[in-house]
């Protein structure tokens, strides 16, 4: 297939092939660890941030506010380039879309993070999962060991989703065995292991939004 049937296609095919995982081909990512404790800022900060160098980057936000990274993998990687770490984006694998959106979704984290791994960026892996039966592929492709990252933002909202949440959580635990866990969110007391707890990204803007107005 031509190059530039592959681009107009809108799969990202031309960013090349990797070594995959299970039988859906996932993209596989290598481990990558990170010592201390590191400030991360939400994608759609990313472009105004001029500290950079000082910052990690997370997808723990809506879609919309990262579906770019997908149309112009090219432009916001180069961008991406300049911060210490980068989560892989996290789309949307909520329970009632259907299994082959949630596929296409986990692949296509794949890939941009074999991407960017591939230019040198620090990719941390950003775990998610939806209802019991996508643990039979949700963890294909990510590497054991390392640092992850998890957000509960959405998942304590009910017993159900909060069950789940550490149903999933667990099962990441024992199949990947990371050694240190980024959290977003509340941690619920049932999640054990290396966590390095982080305030959700609303909370973060209401408090700075209050702030700047006492000041004002």
């Amino acid at each position: 297939m031509a190059l530039e049937a592959l681009k107009r296609n809108g799969h990202n095919l031309q960013l090349g092939g990797y070594e995959t995982d299970g039988p859906y081909g996932i993209p596989r990512l290598a481990p990558a660890t990170l010592d201390g404790t590191l400030s991360f800022i939400p994608f759609n900060c990313a472009k105004t941030d001029s500290m950079r160098a000082r910052h990690g980057v997370h997808f723990f936000i809506d879609d919309y506010l990262f579906e770019r990274v997908w149309k112009d993998p090219a432009r916001y990687a180069q961008m991406l380039m300049d911060f210490r770490a980068v989560m892989t984006p996290d789309f949307s694998l909520f329970t009632d879309y259907p299994v082959a959106v949630q596929l296409y979704n986990h692949w296509r984290k794949h890939l941009l993070g074999a991407y960017w791994q591939r230019l040198g960026i620090r990719v941390i892996p950003s775990i998610s999962w939806a209802d019991r039966d996508s643990f039979a592929w949700c963890f294909d492709g990510e590497p054991a060991g390392g640092t992850v990252a998890v957000s509960s933002v959405g998942a304590m909202k009910n017993r159900d989703a909060r069950g789940l949440f550490i149903e999933g959580y667990r099962e990441m635990m024992a199949r990947l065995e990371p050694e240190k866990v980024i959290f977003f969110g509340d941690v619920p007391d049932e999640c054990s292991g290396n966590i390095e707890h982080h305030a959700p990204y609303y909370e973060t803007f209401t408090k700075e939004l209050a702030f700047f107005t006492r000041e004002r």
